[in-house]
């Protein structure tokens, strides 16, 4: 395999490294930004490479029914079609099609679908389908494809979910070219029995994979759970590859996952939450809808660096109310900018071996609370 960690750090379970992609490398933790379609909600490339971003994340469900996989690759791969010239991750689209598609049905060779786009075409798409499609865009971390349940569900359920999501990464690594600087990542489930959990990190750990994500979170359960859940799986998977938690989320969910031995990140909140008016500061969140930021002088936050907050909350709030697209581009890419700078605070914080202070005042600030 061809995709290189380097762990440079650790301190407790908390993890520091770098990732070396045929497009540059990106340092863990990791906050992928979500390029879903091909792009980056509200942000040109350059707004989001001022961000910090490393590395962006695309969606192989949505690109292979818009534009497709076949118009991408003749346009030269995802990096040269969108702009984005560092490392892209892209999602099976595994996710998408349980949660966007219509009369889904699983059968073992793969997953019959009705897209959300053209109604009633019927589309099937296998574990080398899915890979295929990722080579064709260029992706730099193929993911494997995966059946992701809704929680909660039966054990017998998840047991038989666990299997099948072994036999699809071994066939999607087997479909996998590999080359330098690409990789291919397998996804651990189990829902939230611990036992199904380490169950599927042996199967995958035993085909073997650059990388290791753990799926299936994020999707209703508790934060406790969530965190029960990661602590169980770290354990199981090599220290010398990455981790991606997919799917997530909070400041303080990304904290508690670091804390569990999690290298990588993604989330559409903070760029959803800049297009519905809200913005993300040391001090918590703040609607800025709100009348209270009609005539307030101060930036979003004081600490950070980005265009917004060379503006007042005044201006930004005149904005959003009079539906300006500025507001929305403004705040997303603020948003953004706060959880790189939270990323950077943590790599620096396990540099210095100071990750749990860096925690406890973090989440002080944040929520107000000790």
């Amino acid at each position: 395999m061809s995709l290189k960690f380097d762990l440079l750090k650790t301190d407790g379970n908390a993890r520091r490294g770098c990732v070396h992609t045929a497009h540059g490398d990106f340092e863990t933790p990791a906050f992928m930004a979500v390029g879903t379609a091909a792009t980056v909600k509200a942000l040109t490339m350059d707004m989001v490479a001022a961000t910090g971003t490393q590395v962006i994340l695309g969606n192989t469900y949505h690109l292979m029914m818009r534009p497709g996989g076949d118009l991408v690759e003749q346009m030269g791969g995802l990096h040269k079609f969108s702009g984005w010239h560092g490392p892209i991750l892209t999602d099976s689209g595994g996710f998408q099609v349980m949660s966007l598609s219509n009369l889904v049905k699983m059968k073992e060779e793969g997953v019959e679908f009705t897209s959300h786009i053209d109604g009633g075409v019927k589309h099937f798409l296998r574990p080398e389908d899915s890979v295929h499609i990722q080579h064709q865009l260029d992706s730099n971390i193929t993911m494997v494809l995966d059946e992701c349940l809704h929680l909660p569900t039966t054990r017998e359920r998840a047991e038989k979910n666990v299997d099948m999501v072994a036999r699809w990464a071994k066939r999607s690594k087997n479909a996998f070219v590999d080359r330098d600087g690409y990789g291919i990542f397998g996804i651990v489930q189990g829902a939230d029995y611990p036992d199904l959990r380490e169950k599927s990190a042996k199967q995958l750990t035993d085909i073997g994979f650059d990388g290791y994500a753990i799926g299936g979170l994020a999707v209703g359960e508790s934060q406790e759970t969530m965190f029960n859940m990661i602590a169980t799986v770290t354990p199981h998977l090599p220290t010398d590859k990455p981790r991606y938690l997919m799917g997530v989320g909070t400041p303080l969910d990304i904290l508690g996952a670091v804390e569990r031995g999690v290298d990588m990140f993604d989330c559409v909140m903070p760029t959803r939450a800049g297009r519905t008016a809200q913005a993300f500061t040391r001090h918590g969140t703040m609607n800025m809808k709100n009348a209270k930021f009609r005539t307030d002088e101060t930036p979003l936050d004081d600490k950070c660096g980005c265009p917004a907050c060379k503006l007042s909350r005044a201006y930004i709030h005149h904005l959003v109310k009079c539906n300006e697209i500025l507001g929305a581009m403004l705040l997303t890419q603020h948003n953004l900018w706060f959880y790189q700078d939270l990323m950077r605070d943590i790599r620096e914080a396990i540099e210095l071996g100071r990750f749990a202070e860096f925690k406890h005042e973090f989440i002080k600030n944040y929520t107000g609370k000790e």
